[in-house]
């Protein structure tokens, strides 16, 4: 392990790339903490108290690590992206000019990106409008008692903070992308990773603070052997044989040669969970802009108590589903059969006992479908039971929300994806890496 952590700070390329990944990790953490201008100081330390109790707040602040109840230029996390790239997802199926963008590669690639950014700053602009008027005129349902974050409610005002927290977001958004270009693994994976663990110190203080030094072992415990379940799952792979028919060009024979096409047995990754929890997001966030009294109330009280509960028979079902339907449509995004089939024929290559052809493509299909329900349910397992075990270890107490099956999917597929793009870049300079 020491050997490769001096192997990776060998390769100045490798270097160069992880110390601008983290410098703008740090930059981004920083930025978390750093207040919106015209705050009542006195009120925000009430707003992170009441964060502390779990509830509504306990959930939206788990993807931007904080800083929302700090209320600070990065308020909004990456959510206002992820909500826009689904939408952008979703559209591409039922719009004809997106898909067509999709098929164009680079090009088309390049002005799904744009418009996803546009979406991305319409999205935020809306939010932080949400949340200034929401926590300048006693919160809403997301706390107790009345709570006036701004010092003066003027539209200037309002307009400078709406503006910076848009701001925020669309660096955010920047930093996500020059991270994937310019450093190490996925930006916005790697935003909402940084985001996530840590709530992790904290939280395990306040498990140890409540239920003492033997619960926080048993917990760590449980954590050990969930990462141990999803380090194995996420690299089982299910493998096709390939052979390629010899073929003469000129004097020089080429192909004969045997390989596999690899099927991640959890082929989207985290993506499902984080969709998923973005989906949850939305209703959450509808329900405190209602009515105080009355239906407002109660139907805010009904998404409090059904859809940020673990143990909930709604959230079980309504959590569990998104994900594995996630799954399903991420997998047919980044794999399409047809695609896969037509060009191992252009290649002449062929799969042992498959006709080229039609007959590639339905087992490609097949074989997807196979993988990806257990791959699915898996995930779906780690994200839903975590949480309910901890629930009851814990005593009922909200720190399952940093400690629960999202937060390790997230931490244990990213930290996975990252490891396995030093380890390429290692092995191209005939480095050992991490994952022998």
């Amino acid at each position: 392990m020491l050997t490769t952590l001096r192997n990776m700070f060998k390769v100045p390329d490798l270097r160069n790339k992880i110390l601008f990944t983290v410098a703008m990790i740090a930059i981004y953490r920083f930025g978390s903490h750093v207040p919106v201008p015209g705050l009542d100081l006195d009120q925000l330390a009430i707003l992170r108290t009441q964060a502390e109790s779990g509830g509504a707040l306990g959930f939206l602040q788990l993807f931007s690590g904080g800083a929302l109840t700090n209320f600070s230029v990065f308020a909004l996390g990456i959510m206002p992206y992820i909500t826009a790239s689904i939408i952008m997802q979703i559209l591409t199926v039922v719009i004809p000019r997106l898909e067509q963008w999709q098929e164009q590669g680079a090009v088309g690639q390049r002005k799904m990106t744009q418009w996803t950014r546009y979406l991305t700053v319409a999205i935020a602009v809306l939010q932080s409008t949400s949340f200034t008027f929401l926590f300048a005129n006693g919160g809403g349902g997301f706390i107790s008692g009345d709570l006036a974050l701004l010092t003066e409610f003027t539209i200037p005002r309002v307009l400078l903070i709406v503006i910076t927290m848009t701001a925020g977001t669309a660096l955010i958004m920047w930093m996500g992308e020059t991270i994937t270009q310019r450093g190490i693994g996925n930006g916005m994976s790697l935003i909402i990773f940084a985001s996530v663990i840590s709530r992790f110190p904290a939280q395990g203080a306040q498990i140890r603070a409540e239920s003492g030094d033997v619960t926080l072992t048993f917990v760590v415990i449980i954590l050990a052997l969930v990462l141990s379940a999803i380090v194995f799952v996420e690299q089982g792979q299910r493998r096709i044989p390939v052979q390629f028919a010899k073929r003469v060009v000129g004097r020089r024979m080429y192909g004969g040669q045997n390989t596999y096409i690899p099927l991640k047995v959890n082929q989207s990754g985290v993506i499902p969970v984080i969709f998923a929890s973005s989906v949850l997001y939305l209703p959450l966030l509808a329900s405190q802009v209602l009515p105080n009294s009355g239906w407002g109330d109660a139907v805010r009280r009904w998404v409090n108590d059904n859809l940020l509960a673990p143990d909930n028979i709604f959230y079980i079902i309504i959590f569990g589903l998104l994900i594995v339907g996630f799954a399903y449509f991420y997998t047919a995004i980044t794999f399409d059969p047809a695609k896969q089939a037509d060009s191992l024929r252009k290649q002449g290559g062929f799969i042992p006992g498959i006709r080229p052809g039609i007959q590639t493509e339905q087992y490609f299909a097949r074989v997807l479908s196979r993988i990806t329900l257990p791959g699915a349910l898996f995930i779906a397992v780690v994200a839903l039971v975590p949480d309910i075990v901890l629930g009851q270890v814990t005593s009922g107490s909200q720190s399952q929300f940093a400690f629960g099956g999202i937060s390790l999917l997230i931490a244990a597929g990213v930290a996975l994806e990252t490891v396995k793009q030093i380890d390429s870049q290692l092995m191209m300079r005939n480095y050992e890496g991490f994952l022998k």
